[in-house]
């Protein structure tokens, strides 16, 4: 589908609270809608990045359709074809960031049709971004999604030899070896031991692994711990944090609903999305999610006070993503 062209638009501005269009559009196309930080566009996400211009851009956050063995209703490429399609976004998304800008790419694996292996792809596109588009690996992290189905049922739920997928990739990956980011802006709470240790002191030691923990180890200098690489949502003994993707009641889930519109089956949790918008970016900066799908991207954004664009090509998909901002302008109209 072609982006809108700038005239003739059905554009519609949601405001929470006053205040100026949004800041963040895209150079001679027509958005669907816009909010006060950003604008939603639909069509064909290459054509609508080569209109952005270069290094414009804070951070690239997405989860494009993966390469699975079954076709999906959102639309998805074969993994034989996956590569070639993928790179020239890829090296739009190369172009358009800041030289401290980051690309944060949210991509399940896939199990090989009629085997119980899984394929590599996820990892030959992660090879070929850094040799071939020009990237650099800042760092892998990883989704911890406890609701993901146990599929394939076949070895995992009838045969029984295999266990369930709970994990997914999300690769940071960087213009320059140094993009901005901050992990003071994602600590988590202290977990019991560690307070327990800040109250009763430790003793100076060397670990059997050689690292030595001297007596200010323990003594803490922020509000919290440094997060892992595997991002979840609520606090465990672990400290992990863990998040599911399957809401029911979402006031998202329930206006779609309501409109009779199509839910999106395959939607970001929002503190996914979250955790690497503070992670990477500062207020005012520009979040571009290039596969919206329900825009839970531009919605964190926008409640994080970061300007954002959102490209998606289902138009069902991209109008009901409207109602992802009914909870940010309650916040907002809230807030003293």
């Amino acid at each position: 589908m072609k982006p809108h062209p700038l005239t003739g638009s059905q554009q519609q501005t949601l405001r929470f609270g006053g205040g100026a269009p949004a800041p963040a559009a895209i150079p001679g196309f027509s958005p669907l809608y816009t909010t006060e930080a950003g604008a939603a566009y639909l069509g064909d996400s290459l054509e609508l990045l080569r209109a952005l211009p270069s290094e414009s851009v804070n951070l690239v956050l997405t989860s494009p359709p993966y390469a699975l063995h079954f076709k999906k209703a959102y639309g998805n490429v074969s993994k034989d074809e996956y590569l070639e399609w993928f790179k020239p976004f890829g090296a739009e998304v190369l172009r358009v960031l800041r030289p401290d800008g980051s690309f944060v790419l949210n991509i399940g694996g896939s199990w090989n049709a009629g085997s119980p292996t899984r394929s590599l792809y996820q990892y030959k596109l992660l090879i070929a971004l850094v040799e071939e588009v020009g990237f650099h690996l800042a760092q892998e992290c990883y989704w911890y999604n406890p609701a993901k189905m146990p599929v394939p049922a076949e070895w995992v739920t009838v045969r029984r030899v295999r266990v369930k997928d709970s994990v997914e990739h999300v690769w940071w990956l960087s213009k320059t070896p140094h993009p901005k980011a901050s992990n003071l802006r994602v600590l988590k709470p202290y977990s019991a031991d560690m307070l327990r240790l800040n109250a009763r002191g430790l003793r100076e030691t060397v670990r059997p692994s050689g690292h030595v923990i001297n007596k200010s180890w323990d003594k803490m200098k922020t509000e919290g711990s440094i997060s892992g690489n595997v991002i979840e949502a609520e606090q465990l003994p672990d400290d992990l944090l863990k998040f599911g993707n399957n809401a029911a009641n979402d006031p998202y889930t329930v206006r779609c609903k309501e409109a009779g519109l199509k839910i999106h089956p395959a939607r970001f949790p929002a503190a996914l999305p979250a955790f690497f918008i503070k992670l990477l970016t500062d207020e005012g900066d520009l979040v571009v999610d290039i596969f919206a799908g329900s825009n839970t991207a531009g919605a964190e954004a926008e409640r994080l006070s970061r300007r954002w664009l959102a490209m998606e090509l289902v138009s069902e998909y991209l109008e009901a993503s409207r109602f992802r901002f009914d909870a940010v302008r309650d916040e907002a109209l809230a807030a003293p």
